[in-house]
């Protein structure tokens, strides 16, 4: 018997939205078990993208970027007689979101100075226009896949 982790089918929709996907946005977001401060700068930051883009429905925004973050292939190593190859491979749905989840927050993060519901904000905006370090980090996967497709035969 492996370690107990909490399932899809455990997870409830937010309150706010009632969307599935920001429930797993602010799961992950979450630290020290602290959920309502997560959901404090979740909803801060769909507020703030709501006064940057008056005109759109903030959880569809934050749909869109997500959706644009998202890598369609990868590298993964593989070890084939002493050498070890990259090879490109199509990557799953719950392995896109979780990346595109994974990278996003990874951006957010890393930017120092400010509050984090604006520096979310900022980033989901740039996703949503498709560009900032989340797409950036999304590009080079892309790329690296790109540069590594002579061994795509290993894939199997």
């Amino acid at each position: 018997m492996g370690r107990f982790t909490a399932s899809q089918s455990q997870l409830k929709p937010d309150p706010r939205y009632n969307s599935m996907l920001a429930s797993k946005f602010i799961n992950c977001l979450m630290w020290d078990g602290k959920k309502t401060t997560a959901q404090q700068v979740f909803y801060g930051a769909l507020d703030e993208l709501k006064r940057k883009l008056p005109d759109q429905d903030p959880i569809d925004v934050f749909h869109q970027a997500l959706e644009n973050v998202k890598p369609y292939i990868e590298v993964r190593s593989k070890r084939v007689g002493g050498a070890s190859y990259q090879v490109p491979m199509q990557v799953s749905k719950s392995r896109q979101q979780s990346l595109a989840i994974r990278w996003i927050l990874g951006a957010v993060r890393e930017k120092k100075g400010r509050p984090t519901y604006i520096k979310l904000s900022d980033e989901l905006y740039a996703a949503f226009r498709k560009e900032g370090s989340a797409m950036t980090k999304r590009e080079n996967t892309h790329r690296m896949a790109d540069a590594n497709k002579a061994f795509a035969h290993f894939a199997w």
